[in-house]
């Protein structure tokens, strides 16, 4: 007798709000909702994302396909040991939850496992995967380098934009698992072609 594979678990380690508020990149300032700050309690997920969140350029960030952006705490430690070797980072000191930007900072699932398509559910919130992250230039700023968008691309670091399907509440602490979708196109193959139609 042979028993189907459980299904994957994922943690929400912290979730981050955040307002769109100036940032320096170079000699300009520009508007952007890049940083984000953990929230304690449950936070309300609507149709167009966290209750308390701004994104500054809708075109890029934010909407309904890209409601929610979750990001794998995985991924720190090599953002950590970018920053420190392009002399961003004196010491190795830990990156605090949503500094990459994410809404989500999320353990036990990786980009590798998920596939367009894919949900999350986490009681009777359903969160489902659009698409990759596409790096920009405010991402580099944050980072503090300007290779930091070229680093994204090895191992696929690039989190996803999840739409809402069912509205609820998360709160840090909180699991979910994933329930596969149609599974037509790995959400990595998604990256790397985003990646390679930006290069041309």
């Amino acid at each position: 007798m042979t028993h189907a594979a459980a299904a994957p678990v994922v943690q929400v380690l912290s979730v981050n709000v955040g307002l769109a508020t100036p940032l320096s990149v170079g000699t300009r300032r520009v508007l952007s909702g890049i940083g984000k700050r953990p929230v304690a309690g449950p936070v309300a997920v609507g149709t167009l994302g966290l209750a308390g969140d701004e994104q500054a350029d809708p075109s890029l960030h934010g909407g309904r396909d890209k409601a929610v952006y979750a990001y794998p705490v995985a991924h720190y430690t090599f953002w950590q040991a970018q920053r420190r070797a392009h002399g961003v980072s004196l010491f190795d000191e830990a990156l605090p939850p949503g500094f990459v930007g994410e809404n989500l900072t999320i353990d036990g699932l990786s980009e590798a496992q998920l596939w367009i398509g894919d949900e999350l559910h986490f009681g009777p919130l359903v969160l489902r995967v659009t698409e990759p992250r596409q790096p920009c230039f405010k991402f580099a700023a944050v980072m503090g380098y300007p290779d930091a968008p070229r680093d994204m691309l090895p191992g696929s670091r690039c989190g996803f934009y999840l739409a809402v399907a069912q509205t609820g509440t998360l709160t840090a602490g909180q699991t979910g698992v994933l329930v596969p979708g149609r599974r037509a196109l790995p959400l990595v193959e998604a990256f790397a072609a985003k990646r390679a139609r930006l290069a041309r």
